[in-house]
């Protein structure tokens, strides 16, 4: 475990307690220069059939996703991409030739993801393909040095190549879209705990996500509840969405952070180990959060701040002799309309 609570406060249990259990860096799906889906909300996180077209802007990034017949890919949809990419990473790591054409095994991936291998684990697995390669996102994302505006479903195809008897999916063939591989080849890696795949509530999935996105080096992350509540893409008033980050706090069973609320409706998550994202981003003091707050009055700190960070990211995050100096001379520019 990863300094993490017992299944007694809301986990799944581990399903498949192997020891060879599926161990890999983990990359999720967005471009290394941009904050990516762990920032801003790509998966629905409804628990039914959900049909919205979700738009979304943020930095000069625009996203649209709209569902097909069956609905919206939700953030649980997301583990097939976790082991499509974690199977990229894997094989580029050891030097093999890759492409965008995987060839998987249905009961491998279940157990990677913890899911039950049962008839209905079957099913929903299918339903979960159906629904990625069914969702359209069209957005301006950069991937692999490339900025274009595009089209395309979270998996361009997938094939079921064999069976069992029963009708199960022994093998399945998946097709990653172009704009998924370019970001792949990229190599943007983030490693996620194994008990992400316990997190029974879709929420609880998205906020560690953020907090793992986030964090990086650093010992932990402010953010404001309104600002959280828009990178979550939850649909839920201001309100019930406080009180579900209040009901996680007090269940603290978040993987790798702790959840704490603090004055001025903020949240900070706090590493609960040492784990470090390659790669960070840079870490500004205190007093360099109070000095934007006097240059920016009315304006979220901590939302300026990752704003900044993306644009470091976007420019192939370039040493920083002084990353307060920098950041303070970014937003002196953006104050001045430039």
């Amino acid at each position: 475990m990863t300094g993490i609570r017992s299944a007694a406060g809301g986990l799944m249990p581990v399903r498949h307690p192997t020891g060879d259990f599926f161990v890999c860096d983990i990359f999720d799906a967005i471009p290394k220069d941009d904050m990516g889906s762990m920032e801003h909300p790509m998966f629905s996180l409804a628990t039914r059939p959900d049909r919205r077209i979700l738009s979304y802007s943020h930095n000069g990034t625009q996203i649209q996703v709209v569902p097909s017949v069956k609905g919206l890919a939700t953030i649980h949809d997301k583990d097939i991409l976790i082991y499509c990419i974690s199977q990229l990473m894997a094989a580029l790591n050891a030097g093999r030739e890759v492409s965008r054409v995987l060839h998987l095994k249905a009961y491998d991936l279940l157990v990677a993801s913890n899911r039950e291998t049962s008839g209905d684990g079957y099913k929903r697995l299918r339903e979960a393909f159906e629904r990625l390669a069914g969702t359209r996102i069209t957005t301006n994302y950069v991937t692999g040095g490339e900025e274009v505006t595009s089209g395309f479903g979270l998996i361009e195809s997938w094939e079921i190549v064999r069976k069992s008897r029963g009708g199960r999916m022994v093998s399945v063939s998946v097709t990653l879209s172009d704009w998924l591989y370019r970001a792949v080849l990229s190599k943007s890696v983030l490693t996620l705990s194994r008990d992400y795949f316990r997190l029974r509530k879709p929420l609880e999935r998205r906020i560690y996500e953020l907090a793992r996105k986030h964090c990086g080096r650093q010992d932990s992350w402010r953010v404001s509840v309104e600002v959280l509540l828009k990178k979550s893409g939850s649909a839920s008033p201001r309100r019930v969405f406080r009180k579900m980050i209040r009901d996680m706090i007090a269940a603290d069973h978040l993987p790798d952070y702790a959840m704490a609320e603090e004055p001025g409706d903020l949240i900070r998550f706090t590493l609960r180990d040492q784990l470090v994202e390659p790669h960070s981003s840079p870490v500004l003091k205190p007093e360099t959060l109070e000095a934007a707050r006097a240059m920016m009055p009315g304006r979220d700190v901590y939302a300026l701040e990752a704003d900044w960070q993306a644009v470091w990211a976007g420019t192939g995050r370039p040493k920083l002799r002084s990353a307060d100096a920098a950041f303070l001379g970014w937003l002196r520019k953006q104050a001045a309309g430039g």
